[in-house]
């Protein structure tokens, strides 16, 4: 089950569409529950964001349709929220992820405080076989938060897509290139990007709903709204140094997709980018997000490279697998694996 699902863009999305993709090329059945199965109104501050209205009947009848054999919630919105009720009313165990932190998210957006998200969110996986997250760090953090049952579940990167080009133009723009991709929000701290006094140029890849606010602000960096596939990559190829600006990701899934293409990263010593970068001299970390850019210019676009390498979505969709908790009835022998995900609004 997943709030979070096409047409939606983001780093959420493409990991589930690609861990699916996976598990069914391993020759498991998988079945995607999102918000496009439903009646659906507008996410507040996000109107691209659909979330479901009610969902709570017609999942049942999707579910009691598939009959699974596991069930894996991915969000904390009004899906997850219903396949929780489900699972808990039928005495289903289920495992769940965090994928966002909708605690500072929904502080900066809507001004609500932290501590009350953190207690929503705390009671949302309590019940959960396993709490899957990206990273070492934020598996210390839920730990401490009085999260349980925190399991690790690493990302990967389409090494094929994802490469170095031996045609770099640089988008046909004064050197270096400063490149960010993502959703344009408030919470991504683009600005703190689009504010360096930095050589060359900076270019934005991606839309969100801050978007026509900064543009008009910052008249000089090169808006090309969202991309896809190869022109994506191509993107990321094309610049000379990846500037992340965000500090509340969980893990950054754009760090590895430009460390594939070769090209090194330069963001702030936070959760994410630490352990992504881990101290492999493919990126720079420093509080002076500037100074970490234009030192990044230097770093090897090879050793990038090989890097990523290192991730794989295969394993990714191996260990969910290894995560995921049956439903303790007999299934059909024909069926294999059933998985489902949930949303992406915080609610209890």
């Amino acid at each position: 089950m997943s709030d979070a699902w096409t047409p939606q863009v983001n780093g959420v999305v493409r990991t589930l569409t690609t861990v699916a993709d996976e598990l069914r090329a391993m020759g498991h059945t998988v079945e995607v529950i999102g918000p496009d199965r439903f009646r659906t109104i507008p996410a507040p501050t996000e109107p691209s964001v659909r979330l479901a209205l009610f969902p709570g009947r017609r999942l049942r009848r999707l579910v009691d349709d598939f009959r699974p054999d596991a069930i894996h919630i991915a969000t904390e919105g009004p899906l997850g929220l219903a396949a929780r009720r489900l699972c808990l009313a039928r005495g289903w165990p289920f495992t769940t992820a965090f994928h966002t932190r909708f605690p500072e998210y929904l502080r900066a957006r809507l001004g609500i405080p932290e501590s009350l998200t953190w207690r929503l969110m705390r009671r949302f996986h309590a019940p959960s076989a396993a709490v899957l997250v990206a990273t070492p760090s934020l598996h210390r953090e839920l730990a401490t938060r009085g999260f349980r049952n925190v399991a690790a579940w690493t990302r990967g990167v389409d090494l094929a897509l994802f490469r170095p080009r031996e045609d770099r133009t640089g988008f046909g723009l004064p050197r270096p290139v400063f490149l960010y991709v993502g959703r344009v929000a408030v919470e991504k701290n683009i600005e703190a990007f689009l504010a360096l006094d930095l050589p060359g140029s900076k270019v934005v890849v991606g839309d969100g709903p801050a978007r026509p606010s900064l543009e008009k602000r910052f008249p000089a960096a090169h808006w090309l709204g969202a991309k896809f596939g190869e022109e994506l990559a191509r993107a990321y190829a094309e610049a000379d140094v990846f500037v992340f600006p965000s500090r509340t990701d969980t893990f950054g899934l754009v760090l590895i997709e430009a460390l594939a293409c070769g090209t090194p990263v330069a963001a702030y010593p936070v959760p994410g980018p630490l352990d992504v970068i881990d101290g492999a001299p493919v990126g720079v970390l420093d509080e002076d997000l500037g100074r970490a850019a234009t030192a990044a210019i230097a770093l090897d676009r090879a050793a990038c490279r090989a890097y990523a390498e290192g991730f794989s979505w295969r394993r990714c969709a191996e260990i969910l697998l290894e995560r995921l908790a049956p439903i303790p009835q007999p299934a059909a022998p024909d069926q294999g694996l059933r998985f489902e995900q949930p949303s992406a609004a915080a609610a209890d």
